[in-house]
């Protein structure tokens, strides 16, 4: 039996959630979310892409553990003057950067990097330096804190 028209907004959250929780690796994804959820295979396309075009959703795709993989990550920041704030989008879609954000403060560009080694952050930040002309800063973690980020909708 199909949901009623007005039972769909609480399918679209219980999708949300299990998109955050559990995405199957299975040939179908969105054919097998669709089916613990209520919804069709074109369902939960649909709607994902509506989220995509309002720029509500910014990107689907898996988080790999990079300590796992034996690779090195670093917070950095840099100093973007007002006339280059649009250098932010540039190093945003580097394909090392994992995660970049605005932030009032005079470090007002913040991104994580990750690297194969931690010995590439050095050589790294310097190319950085080099094509932009600006200073970039590292922030390497003393300590690892993993935070499970799980929107409840």
């Amino acid at each position: 039996m199909r949901p009623k028209k007005e039972d769909f907004e609480k399918l679209y959250r219980d999708l949300l959630t299990l998109i955050q929780e559990e995405f199957p690796l299975h040939p179908q994804p969105f054919k097998v979310l669709g089916e613990k959820v209520g919804l069709t295979e074109e369902e939960v396309l649909s709607f994902l892409r509506g989220l995509k075009e309002k720029g509500i959703l910014r990107h689907l795709g898996a988080s790999p553990d990079s300590h796992k993989l034996d690779h090195f990550t670093c917070l950095c920041a840099v100093e973007l003057p007002e006339d280059k704030l649009n250098l932010a989008y540039e190093i945003a879609e580097l394909p090392e950067v994992t995660h970049a954000y605005l932030r009032d403060h005079k470090l007002n560009f913040w991104f994580t990097l990750v690297l194969p080694r931690e010995n590439d952050l050095t050589p790294y930040l310097e190319k950085l330096s080099q094509t932009y002309g600006l200073k970039f800063y590292a922030f390497p973690a003393k300590k690892k804190f993993k935070v499970r980020a799980v929107f409840s909708l």
